[in-house]
Protein backbone atom coordinates (compact mmCIF):
# COMPACT_ATOMS: atom_id res chain seq x y z
CA UNK A 1 0.00 0.00 0.00
CA UNK A 2 1.34 3.57 -1.11
CA UNK A 3 1.02 4.43 2.70
CA UNK A 4 2.27 1.09 4.24
CA UNK A 5 3.48 -0.71 7.32
CA UNK A 6 7.21 -0.34 7.12
CA UNK A 7 7.95 2.85 5.62
CA UNK A 8 9.93 5.22 7.75
CA UNK A 9 7.87 5.94 11.15
CA UNK A 10 7.09 9.08 11.30
CA UNK A 11 7.10 11.42 14.49
CA UNK A 12 4.09 10.22 17.13
CA UNK A 13 0.93 13.11 16.01
CA UNK A 14 -2.07 12.84 16.64
CA UNK A 15 -2.87 15.02 14.11
CA UNK A 16 -1.54 12.93 11.66
CA UNK A 17 -4.45 10.52 11.59
CA UNK A 18 -7.93 9.15 13.54
CA UNK A 19 -6.34 7.22 16.10
CA UNK A 20 -3.79 8.18 18.90
CA UNK A 21 -0.59 6.84 19.87
CA UNK A 22 -0.81 5.04 22.70
CA UNK A 23 -4.61 4.81 22.67
CA UNK A 24 -6.69 1.21 22.45
CA UNK A 25 -8.23 0.12 19.31
CA UNK A 26 -10.14 -2.67 19.25
CA UNK A 27 -7.97 -4.60 21.30
CA UNK A 28 -4.76 -3.31 20.10
CA UNK A 29 -2.51 -0.90 21.70
CA UNK A 30 -1.66 2.16 18.84
CA UNK A 31 2.00 2.63 18.80
CA UNK A 32 2.84 5.33 15.89
CA UNK A 33 2.17 6.87 12.76
CA UNK A 34 3.97 5.13 10.00
CA UNK A 35 2.28 7.13 7.07
CA UNK A 36 -0.24 8.53 5.58
CA UNK A 37 -1.75 8.31 2.07
CA UNK A 38 -4.59 8.98 0.38
CA UNK A 39 -7.00 6.40 1.94
CA UNK A 40 -5.88 6.80 5.30
CA UNK A 41 -2.73 6.32 7.55
CA UNK A 42 -1.53 3.29 9.01
CA UNK A 43 -0.34 2.51 12.30
CA UNK A 44 2.50 -0.08 13.99
CA UNK A 45 -0.19 -1.76 17.03
CA UNK A 46 0.32 -4.42 19.16
CA UNK A 47 -2.43 -7.11 20.69
CA UNK A 48 -2.63 -8.56 24.44
CA UNK A 49 0.32 -10.52 23.20
CA UNK A 50 2.47 -8.36 21.81
CA UNK A 51 2.86 -9.00 18.46
CA UNK A 52 3.38 -6.11 15.89
CA UNK A 53 0.42 -5.94 13.42
CA UNK A 54 -0.02 -2.79 11.01
CA UNK A 55 -3.34 -1.21 11.39
CA UNK A 56 -4.31 0.59 8.39
CA UNK A 57 -7.25 3.11 9.52
CA UNK A 58 -9.14 3.99 6.10
CA UNK A 59 -10.88 7.42 6.09
CA UNK A 60 -13.95 6.12 3.82
CA UNK A 61 -16.48 8.09 5.78
CA UNK A 62 -14.52 11.47 4.12
CA UNK A 63 -14.34 10.11 0.99
CA UNK A 64 -18.30 9.17 0.48
CA UNK A 65 -21.47 11.32 0.95
CA UNK A 66 -24.02 9.16 3.75
CA UNK A 67 -25.82 7.77 0.88
CA UNK A 68 -22.38 6.64 -1.33
CA UNK A 69 -21.26 5.30 2.21
CA UNK A 70 -22.91 2.10 3.09
CA UNK A 71 -21.84 0.63 -0.56
CA UNK A 72 -18.48 1.36 0.00
CA UNK A 73 -18.27 -0.35 3.45
CA UNK A 74 -19.36 -3.26 1.87
CA UNK A 75 -16.99 -2.92 -0.98
CA UNK A 76 -14.48 -2.61 1.60
CA UNK A 77 -15.71 -5.40 3.84
CA UNK A 78 -15.69 -7.81 0.50
CA UNK A 79 -11.97 -6.95 -0.77
CA UNK A 80 -10.88 -7.17 3.01
CA UNK A 81 -12.33 -11.28 2.91
CA UNK A 82 -10.66 -11.37 -0.42
CA UNK A 83 -6.98 -10.29 0.55
CA UNK A 84 -7.40 -12.43 3.96
CA UNK A 85 -7.68 -15.80 1.84
CA UNK A 86 -4.35 -15.10 0.10
CA UNK A 87 -1.48 -17.07 2.22
CA UNK A 88 2.20 -16.66 -0.13
CA UNK A 89 5.24 -15.77 0.92
CA UNK A 90 5.23 -12.99 -1.44
CA UNK A 91 1.94 -11.61 -0.08
CA UNK A 92 1.32 -9.46 2.86
CA UNK A 93 -1.24 -10.68 5.23
CA UNK A 94 -4.22 -9.51 5.91
CA UNK A 95 -5.41 -10.66 9.46
CA UNK A 96 -8.80 -9.19 10.18
CA UNK A 97 -11.36 -5.61 9.39
CA UNK A 98 -13.40 -4.05 10.58
CA UNK A 99 -15.48 -0.63 11.57
CA UNK A 100 -15.46 0.80 14.57
CA UNK A 101 -15.57 4.25 16.26
CA UNK A 102 -16.32 5.82 12.81
CA UNK A 103 -13.11 4.21 11.38
CA UNK A 104 -12.95 1.54 8.88
CA UNK A 105 -9.89 -0.67 9.40
CA UNK A 106 -7.28 -3.53 8.13
CA UNK A 107 -4.94 -5.40 10.69
CA UNK A 108 -2.29 -6.49 8.57
CA UNK A 109 0.97 -8.09 9.13
CA UNK A 110 3.34 -5.78 10.43
CA UNK A 111 6.67 -5.20 7.60
CA UNK A 112 10.59 -4.37 7.98
CA UNK A 113 12.20 -2.73 4.93
CA UNK A 114 10.79 0.09 2.74
CA UNK A 115 8.70 0.40 -0.63
CA UNK A 116 10.02 0.09 -3.85
CA UNK A 117 9.60 3.80 -4.37
CA UNK A 118 13.06 4.35 -2.62
CA UNK A 119 14.53 2.29 -5.55
CA UNK A 120 12.54 3.43 -8.32
CA UNK A 121 15.08 6.68 -8.11
CA UNK A 122 17.92 7.29 -10.31
CA UNK A 123 20.94 7.28 -7.72
CA UNK A 124 19.42 3.81 -6.09
CA UNK A 125 18.61 1.76 -8.64
CA UNK A 126 18.74 -2.14 -7.26
CA UNK A 127 21.68 -4.36 -8.41
CA UNK A 128 20.06 -5.44 -11.68
CA UNK A 129 19.38 -9.42 -10.44
CA UNK A 130 17.77 -7.90 -7.51
CA UNK A 131 15.62 -6.00 -9.32
CA UNK A 132 14.70 -8.93 -11.67
CA UNK A 133 14.55 -11.46 -8.16
CA UNK A 134 11.72 -8.60 -7.13
CA UNK A 135 9.79 -8.48 -10.13
CA UNK A 136 10.13 -12.41 -10.25
CA UNK A 137 8.47 -12.58 -6.31
CA UNK A 138 5.70 -9.88 -7.42
CA UNK A 139 4.87 -12.63 -10.44
CA UNK A 140 4.40 -15.20 -8.25
CA UNK A 141 2.15 -13.64 -5.76
CA UNK A 142 -0.28 -12.73 -8.22
CA UNK A 143 0.13 -16.00 -9.71
CA UNK A 144 -1.13 -16.80 -6.29
CA UNK A 145 -3.60 -14.77 -6.04
CA UNK A 146 -4.80 -15.09 -9.62
CA UNK A 147 -5.75 -18.79 -8.82
CA UNK A 148 -7.81 -17.53 -6.15
CA UNK A 149 -10.14 -15.13 -7.95
CA UNK A 150 -8.30 -11.75 -6.76
CA UNK A 151 -7.27 -9.08 -8.79
CA UNK A 152 -4.88 -6.54 -7.55
CA UNK A 153 -5.71 -3.82 -9.85
CA UNK A 154 -2.70 -1.39 -9.00
CA UNK A 155 0.68 -2.94 -8.84
CA UNK A 156 3.19 -0.11 -8.66
CA UNK A 157 6.54 0.34 -6.36
CA UNK A 158 4.17 2.28 -3.18
CA UNK A 159 2.79 -1.12 -3.17
CA UNK A 160 5.44 -3.40 -2.81
CA UNK A 161 7.55 -3.77 0.18
CA UNK A 162 11.15 -4.82 -0.14
CA UNK A 163 13.90 -6.49 2.67
CA UNK A 164 16.51 -5.70 0.87
CA UNK A 165 19.09 -7.69 3.32
CA UNK A 166 16.60 -10.79 3.04
CA UNK A 167 15.55 -10.38 -0.41
CA UNK A 168 11.83 -10.74 1.49
CA UNK A 169 9.39 -9.25 -0.63
CA UNK A 170 6.25 -8.46 0.03
CA UNK A 171 3.30 -7.31 -2.42
CA UNK A 172 -0.09 -5.22 -0.40
CA UNK A 173 -3.00 -3.88 -0.79
CA UNK A 174 -4.91 -6.07 -2.98
CA UNK A 175 -8.32 -4.31 -4.49
CA UNK A 176 -7.77 -1.46 -2.40
CA UNK A 177 -8.07 0.59 -5.25
CA UNK A 178 -11.55 -0.14 -6.41
CA UNK A 179 -13.17 1.63 -2.79
CA UNK A 180 -12.96 4.83 -4.34
CA UNK A 181 -14.09 3.90 -7.70
CA UNK A 182 -17.29 5.16 -7.58
CA UNK A 183 -16.22 8.64 -6.39
CA UNK A 184 -13.27 8.72 -8.54
CA UNK A 185 -15.97 8.21 -11.42
CA UNK A 186 -18.22 10.87 -10.54
CA UNK A 187 -15.81 13.56 -10.66
CA UNK A 188 -14.10 12.08 -14.22
CA UNK A 189 -11.00 10.90 -12.71
CA UNK A 190 -9.13 7.70 -14.20
CA UNK A 191 -9.45 5.29 -12.15
CA UNK A 192 -5.99 3.64 -10.82
CA UNK A 193 -2.29 4.88 -11.19
CA UNK A 194 -2.65 5.71 -14.83
CA UNK A 195 1.04 5.64 -15.87
CA UNK A 196 0.75 1.78 -14.69
CA UNK A 197 -2.72 1.25 -16.21
CA UNK A 198 -3.22 -1.40 -19.18
CA UNK A 199 -3.94 -0.15 -22.25
CA UNK A 200 -7.16 -1.79 -22.31
CA UNK A 201 -7.97 -0.49 -18.99
CA UNK A 202 -8.25 3.27 -20.46
CA UNK A 203 -9.97 1.87 -23.15
CA UNK A 204 -13.06 0.60 -20.88
CA UNK A 205 -12.10 -3.09 -20.32
CA UNK A 206 -12.25 -4.86 -16.92
CA UNK A 207 -9.20 -5.51 -15.04
CA UNK A 208 -7.82 -9.36 -15.43
CA UNK A 209 -4.77 -11.13 -14.95
CA UNK A 210 -3.20 -9.49 -18.03
CA UNK A 211 -3.55 -5.91 -17.14
CA UNK A 212 -2.03 -6.75 -13.27
CA UNK A 213 1.31 -8.17 -15.22
CA UNK A 214 1.03 -4.72 -17.54
CA UNK A 215 1.72 -3.32 -14.29
CA UNK A 216 4.63 -5.51 -13.04
CA UNK A 217 6.09 -4.51 -16.39
CA UNK A 218 5.95 -1.11 -16.38
CA UNK A 219 7.33 -1.35 -12.37
CA UNK A 220 10.29 -3.79 -13.74
CA UNK A 221 11.16 -0.96 -16.31
CA UNK A 222 11.02 1.64 -14.13
CA UNK A 223 13.35 -0.36 -11.57
CA UNK A 224 15.57 -0.84 -14.13
CA UNK A 225 15.77 2.81 -15.69
CA UNK A 226 14.02 4.98 -12.74
CA UNK A 227 11.69 5.95 -16.00
CA UNK A 228 8.32 4.87 -17.38
CA UNK A 229 7.74 3.48 -20.65
CA UNK A 230 5.28 5.74 -21.10
CA UNK A 231 5.83 9.57 -20.31
CA UNK A 232 3.58 12.75 -20.91
CA UNK A 233 3.96 16.54 -20.40
CA UNK A 234 -0.08 16.17 -18.70
CA UNK A 235 -2.32 13.68 -18.09
CA UNK A 236 -3.89 13.64 -21.62
CA UNK A 237 -0.60 13.36 -23.77
CA UNK A 238 0.34 10.46 -21.19
CA UNK A 239 -3.18 8.61 -21.99
CA UNK A 240 -2.94 9.24 -25.39
CA UNK A 241 1.14 7.44 -25.64
CA UNK A 242 -0.35 4.25 -23.48
CA UNK A 243 -3.48 3.98 -25.52
CA UNK A 244 -1.74 4.28 -29.06
CA UNK A 245 1.76 5.10 -28.25
CA UNK A 246 4.42 2.65 -28.24
CA UNK A 247 6.47 2.11 -24.95
CA UNK A 248 10.16 3.24 -24.81
CA UNK A 249 12.52 0.79 -25.95
CA UNK A 250 14.20 -0.67 -22.65
CA UNK A 251 17.35 -1.48 -24.77
CA UNK A 252 17.27 2.50 -25.69
CA UNK A 253 17.83 3.51 -21.90
CA UNK A 254 19.68 0.46 -20.82
CA UNK A 255 21.90 -1.03 -23.60
CA UNK A 256 24.00 -2.71 -21.52
CA UNK A 257 21.14 -4.67 -20.27
CA UNK A 258 20.59 -8.68 -22.21
CA UNK A 259 18.24 -8.01 -25.38
CA UNK A 260 16.53 -10.95 -24.14
CA UNK A 261 15.56 -9.16 -21.08
CA UNK A 262 14.36 -6.12 -23.00
CA UNK A 263 12.45 -8.32 -25.28
CA UNK A 264 10.44 -9.65 -22.04
CA UNK A 265 9.95 -6.18 -20.84
CA UNK A 266 8.40 -5.56 -24.55
CA UNK A 267 6.20 -8.55 -24.27
CA UNK A 268 4.90 -7.59 -20.78
CA UNK A 269 3.68 -3.89 -22.06
CA UNK A 270 2.58 -5.20 -25.84
CA UNK A 271 -1.04 -3.64 -25.89
CA UNK A 272 -2.59 -7.57 -26.33
CA UNK A 273 -3.43 -9.04 -23.11
CA UNK A 274 -2.31 -11.92 -25.35
CA UNK A 275 1.21 -11.57 -26.05
CA UNK A 276 2.08 -11.25 -22.67
CA UNK A 277 3.18 -14.05 -20.43
CA UNK A 278 0.72 -16.69 -19.65
CA UNK A 279 0.42 -15.90 -15.64
CA UNK A 280 2.67 -14.72 -13.20
CA UNK A 281 4.28 -18.06 -12.63
CA UNK A 282 5.61 -18.01 -16.13
CA UNK A 283 6.80 -14.72 -15.78
CA UNK A 284 8.52 -15.51 -12.44
CA UNK A 285 10.47 -18.31 -14.36
CA UNK A 286 11.48 -16.67 -17.13
CA UNK A 287 12.91 -13.43 -14.67
CA UNK A 288 14.74 -16.08 -12.62
CA UNK A 289 16.36 -17.71 -15.88
CA UNK A 290 17.63 -14.33 -16.71
CA UNK A 291 19.25 -14.10 -13.10
CA UNK A 292 21.21 -17.09 -13.53
CA UNK A 293 22.77 -16.42 -16.29
CA UNK A 294 24.27 -13.00 -14.60
CA UNK A 295 27.52 -12.66 -13.98
CA UNK A 296 28.20 -13.82 -10.70
CA UNK A 297 29.98 -10.43 -9.59
CA UNK A 298 26.48 -8.18 -9.90
CA UNK A 299 24.57 -11.15 -7.93
CA UNK A 300 26.28 -9.87 -4.87
CA UNK A 301 26.82 -6.46 -5.54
Amino acid sequence: MGDNAARRPAPADSSDGPLRPGSDFEGYRIHRLLGRGAMGAVYLASNARRRLVAIKALALAAQFDRDDLPAARERFATEARSAARLKHPCIARVYTSGQARGIDYLVMQALPGCSLDRYAQPARLLPEPLALHVAASVGEGLAHAHAHGVLHRDVKPANVMLEAASRRVKLLDFGLSRLTDNARTRTGLVLGTPAFMAPELLAGSAAHPGSDLYALGVLLFQLLTARLPYEGDSMGALLRAIASGPPQALATLRPDLPAGLGALVARLLDKSPLTRPADGTALAAELREHIARWPSAALHR
